[in-house]
């Protein structure tokens, strides 16, 4: 229930986030009983590497509070699409907080707004994109695949966030997004193995007064195809990036610094003195690393213009 709203002290049904590291962290939805493998009611007990915790315990606590396990101790935080990202159960490939957070920027979210996404996976974008545009705005989320539609429509109500998603199983490829949501949308994403096929839907999709449009493909090959049918679609704007996140290590560094004199000095000088020795200073230098992390895949973002501006920027037809 607490990804709706910030609150302070954890209730019942709530899900909080157990974090035992900055690589350790578990998404527990609180209720004191659980089924058990025979299908029998047995109290909540959650294990973790530090020992155990008695789920029932966290009733009533406030959210940042240390809890208490068998062998060590814990902090209860109050989830956040960024928390969850890192927890959730993964029912496909997800997409990641540093790839997230340009798709919300190109997307040009912000509350009121309605934004198609397919397909929905296991939902970690999603929490994001509902974060953006609550508590006016809508998501409309489509999915091939009937399980992943079941899991994601059951876990939004958990969360509390039914209210501001509508999930839905198709092909968009093939169906597109249903007439009812023609010139309805202000953006569209976009995460799919053959992206520009879907890509005269999501021209149809976007409002009147124009749009933007984002895709997460893994291959160039896949990026190529879309941009071209976009272009051919009327977006304008096309821009293509990868996000790579780089780490700077912070280093003190010894660089050697000659100690240069005047001409004037040097001629005036013994020539039998023993020139000076280079001076070695110390630097607080920012060092890239050594190996860049793996690629994750390209975002290909376009705008599409107004209808009015569309029409006045088709070609004239061939005369006869």
């Amino acid at each position: 229930m607490s990804f709706a709203k910030y609150k302070e002290i954890i209730e019942l049904g709530d899900t909080i986030i157990l974090y035992l590291n900055v690589n350790s962290m578990h998404a527990i939805e609180v209720r004191p009983q659980i089924k058990n493998k025979k299908d029998e009611m047995v109290e909540n007990v959650f294990q973790t590497s530090y020992g155990a915790l008695k789920v029932k315990s966290l009733i009533g606590k406030a959210f940042g509070s240390k809890v208490a396990l068998s062998r060590g101790w814990a902090y209860v935080l109050h989830p956040t699409p960024e928390l969850w990202t890192l927890t959730l159960p993964h029912r496909t490939q997800i997409i990641y907080t540093p790839d997230i957070s340009m798709i919300l920027f190109q997307l040009e979210l912000g509350p009121g707004c309605v934004v198609v996404e397919s397909g929905t996976g296991s939902g970690s974008l999603s929490h994001a994109l509902i974060r953006a545009v609550k508590p006016r705005g809508h998501l409309y989320t489509f999915d091939f695949h009937a399980h992943r539609v079941a899991v994601a429509t059951e876990e939004f109500a958990r969360h509390d966030l039914a209210d501001y998603v509508t999930v839905q199983q198709r092909d968009v490829c093939r169906d597109g997004f249903g007439s009812d949501l023609n010139g309805k949308a202000d953006a569209v994403f976009l995460d799919l193995p053959h992206p520009w096929e879907a890509v005269p839907y999501a021209a149809a999709a976007i409002k009147d007064s124009g749009g933007r449009f984002v895709s997460f493909s893994p291959c160039i090959e896949q990026v190529q195809r879309t941009c071209e049918t976009l272009v051919r679609h009327g977006f304008l704007e096309l821009s293509t990036m990868e996000c790579l996140q780089k780490e700077l290590q912070v280093q003190t560094r010894t660089v050697p610094v000659l100690q240069l004199e005047c001409l004037a000095t040097k001629r005036s000088a013994d020539a039998t003195s023993t020139p000076k020795e280079p001076a070695p200073k110390r630097y607080v230098t920012g060092m890239p690393p050594q190996s860049m992390p793996g690629h994750t895949g390209y975002l290909t973002a376009a705008s599409l213009p107004p209808r009015w501006a569309r029409r006045a920027a088709a070609p004239a037809p061939p005369s006869p």
